[in-house]
Order: C-alpha cells, then structure tokens, then sequence
C-alpha cells in the first residue's frame, strides 16, 4: 500500500532496491497547471494527446525531471496501443498523488518503472523479455489476455507472486465436482441426472415451491442436470475466472459471480415461474459476457495471440451450453407436472456481465467506490433484487400461478 509517508520500498530482479523518496519522483504542480498545458498541446479539444505531443510536452516543460525519468515517462506513454493520452493518462503521469490522490497501483507502478531502469520500457515489451520460467510465463500470458494497457500488465507482471492463489473459483469448481460425484452415486445416473424423480429432492436445487428457503436462490450452482452441463460450465469457470480472479483479486470477482447467480434465479422465478433451476451458468455467463465484452471494448489493446479464435470458442461454448438448456427445458419432463430446469438464469446473467461485471473488469486500478458507473449499475442491480423479493412474496398469489407439486 502506498501512502503519504515520505519513503516507499521496491523490489526488482528479486533483490532490495533503496527506497525512493516521494518528494524526488515529481515535481509539485497544481492541476489546473496541467490542465493549462494539455490543452495548449490539444488544439482540437479531443481529450487526447499524442505520444509525440506528450514528448514535445516533457521536452518544454520537463527540466526539473532527470533524463532517465523523462526516459520513463516516455516508455509508460508509449505503453498506450492508439498513440495517444488522455487527460486523466497524463495527470496519472506527471501529477503529484499528494495533489490528484493517484491510485495506489499506479503510483507504485512507476516508482517501480524508475527504479527498474534496466528493464529497458521502452525498447522492450513484455512479450519479448526471455529466459521467463513457467509460472512467470503463465503470469505473462494471463496479463495479456486480461488488460489491455502496456503499463498494467508490465504493473501486474511485476507484483503478481500467487498469493493468494485463484482460490475462489476453484473452491466453486471443486464443490461442483464433489455434489455432483455424490448425486451421481446416489442416483446411479451421470448423464440428464435431472430425469430421475429424487434430484430435486435435496437442499441444493431451487424450486418454486421451496422459494421461501432464501439460500436456495445461490446454493443451485452446485447441483448440475449432467455431466455435460458440469463440464461446459466447468471449462468456462476455469478457463476465464480463473485468470480473472488472479488479475482482479477474490473480492470483485466474487461480487460479479454472486450476482449473476442472483439475478440468474430471480430471473427465473420471475418470468419462468413454474420451473426449478440448476448449474452455476448464471455466475459463469456473467463472467464470461463482462470478460468478452471488455475484449470487444478494447479491441485494440488486448495483445494476447488468436483473441478472435479464443472469442469463438467462448461464444461456441456459451451458444452451446444455452442451446442445450433451451432443448432440456423444454423436454418432455421426467416427472410432470414439475417442467425441466429453465434456461432463463443464463440470460440474467449475460444481463449482469454487460453492465455491472463490465464496469467491475473495465478499470484494473481504480477503486470501484471512486465509480460513478459502478454505482449506478449497482443501483439498478440493488433495485432489481428488491423487485424480484416482493414479486415472489406477492405475484405468486395475485397471479394465482398453478406450481408444481413439492419434490
């Protein structure tokens, strides 16, 4: 954590390196200073300056800076795929965090850029740095297929060490495995397990009879019709929320995997309310759908190699794992009048990835309380719940909708 205190420690290449002091990484400036000088270089007011702007800019008004600095900030700017800055990129650069409160990240970011001078930013990407082992590799690999900036991913390289380690969505994988291993012996059925009268039976599953029991409206990711809706789900949640998680942490993975969840079986028992409902697919969508979408956004920047092969397969799984779930559910059921699991958490959770989840992956180093878009969403998200609550204490009844009998 970076703060106010006049010494920050880093290490490069595994060893020591003497601390910074925070008064010699930049010079004081107000912004409305910076402010002035932007515009002066953005003639057009496009919000933007080019990289050799930015350097006509450091060349003008740089002196106080030293010339391995001055070399830094040009690599940093030169991270930027387009060529070009915008304010907020140039006030992260060249303010004083005192003054514009920096980010955390990317405060420690450059510091960590000047001391390592023999990197080489600018010459060198992070692509072409050799002699990597595995695990480093891996890192780099999962860096390029999440973040589209240079500098965050020469950030992340830099201060990723596995701890911790991707725990959650393995956690949530492995407990999949393991509830549907133990229903699979008890049933005696790996496949469709859905066709056999007792699958619903247990604490898991959510079913519109058993909607009182709150917990069932998260516990039915762990129940999974068959094995092959576990393992669609399964490649999804490892091959995406995995690298995910060991870019943005736990936390805000978690929160977009919760929510899709949430708002996969309420969405269910608001417009399919007849039908239980199986399989992590509304967590799983909402990742994947934040995840491509964020690709699309920053088509690009993202520089890790057959984006548009690995966009495919995600799509093929996704269209397939749905096609599968519309067919199912609309089966003739095992055991009538109960109707097959819906297919509508899926969609409650792509709802999710392309609003909430896309605001929670967009900006690795911001906070997301210093997101206005975040809170919005989040609102609305807050607002849906509320709805949905009231709907399944009172649409029910008002409707008199005709439910299944109990499992």
């Amino acid at each position: 954590m970076v703060n106010s205190s006049p010494a920050v420690a880093a290490h490069a290449e595994g060893e020591e390196i003497e601390v910074l002091e925070s008064t010699d990484v930049l010079p004081v400036a107000p912004e409305d200073q910076w402010k002035s000088l932007f515009d002066k270089y953005d003639p057009e007011n496009s919000g933007f300056i080019s990289t050799e702007r930015f350097r006509d800019l450091l060349a003008a008004h740089g002196s106080e800076l030293d010339p391995h600095k001055l070399e830094v900030l040009l690599a940093l700017a030169d991270g930027n795929a387009d060529g070009k800055i915008c304010y907020q990129d140039f006030v992260n650069l060249v303010s004083s965090e005192d003054e514009l409160e920096m980010s955390n990240k990317r405060s420690n970011s450059f510091r960590r850029a000047i001391l390592q001078g023999s990197r080489q930013l600018r010459n060198s990407a992070l692509r072409e740095e050799v002699g990597l082992g595995l695990s480093r590799r891996l890192v780099r690999h999962v860096a390029y297929e999440t973040l589209p900036r240079e500098v965050d991913r020469k950030w992340y390289f830099d201060s990723y060490n596995y701890c911790p380690p991707p725990w959650l969505m393995l956690a949530i994988t492995i407990a999949e495995v393991v509830v549907f291993m133990y229903y699979g012996f008890q049933l005696n059925r790996w496949v469709l397990q859905v066709s056999s009268p007792y699958f619903l039976k247990g604490p898991l599953p959510y079913h519109p009879q058993l909607r009182a029991q709150a917990w069932r409206y998260l516990s039915y990711i762990f129940m999974h019709a068959g094995i092959e809706h576990l393992g669609l789900n399964m490649a999804m949640q490892l091959l995406v929320g995995v690298p995910l998680e060991m870019v943005h942490g736990a936390l805000r993975i978690g929160l977009v995997y919760v929510c899709g969840v949430l708002a996969g079986s309420l969405a269910v028992s608001v417009t399919d309310m007849t039908a239980p409902v199986v399989g992590s697919s509304g967590g799983v969508y909402a990742l994947v759908s934040a995840h491509l979408a964020n690709v699309v956004m920053n088509w690009s920047g993202m520089k890790c190699q057959f984006k548009l092969f690995r966009m495919a397969m995600a799509l093929v799984c996704m269209s397939v794992e749905f096609g599968r779930a519309v067919w199912l559910r609309f089966y003739p059921p095992a055991f009538p009048p109960c109707p097959n699991p819906s297919f509508v958490a899926h969609l409650g959770g792509v709802a999710v990835g392309l609003t909430l989840g896309v605001v929670v992956l967009q900006n690795y180093e911001q906070r997301l309380q210093e997101q206005s878009l975040f809170w919005i969403f989040f609102s609305v998200y807050t607002l849906f719940i509320l709805c949905g609550i009231f709907w399944n204490i009172f649409a029910y009844s008002l409707l008199d909708v005709k439910l299944p009998p109990p499992p």
